[in-house]
């Protein structure tokens, strides 16, 4: 079955918001956690900017929902597909 130009396009999309480290990274920590930026700036050593900025590329992507909670805003993975999006390409790296 081939893709549409639409469909290709909107995959490729995807892959290249993927196609940062700093963004894997953060899917990472969120596929254990729901969390704050503050805790995800921390763990990976970064300035709460920084990861602000990445989450909402995440954001309008519909890879991460996020809640308020007073002043914070607290992270998840958006639903299961992105769990399973992650663990496949974790399993694919593991067989290289």
């Amino acid at each position: 079955m081939a893709l549409d130009d639409e469909k290709s396009q909107k995959l490729a999309d995807l892959f290249k918001i993927l196609g940062i480290p700093t963004r894997i990274k953060i899917l990472s920590l969120l596929t254990n956690d729901e969390l704050c930026v503050c805790d995800i700036a921390e763990a990976l050593n970064m300035e709460q900017s920084a990861v602000s900025h990445q989450l909402r590329v995440l954001r309008d992507a519909h890879l991460v929902r996020f809640r308020k909670e007073g002043k914070e805003a607290w992270y998840t993975l958006d639903d299961d597909h992105v769990v399973k999006l992650f663990h496949q390409g974790m399993e694919h790296i593991m067989h290289l």
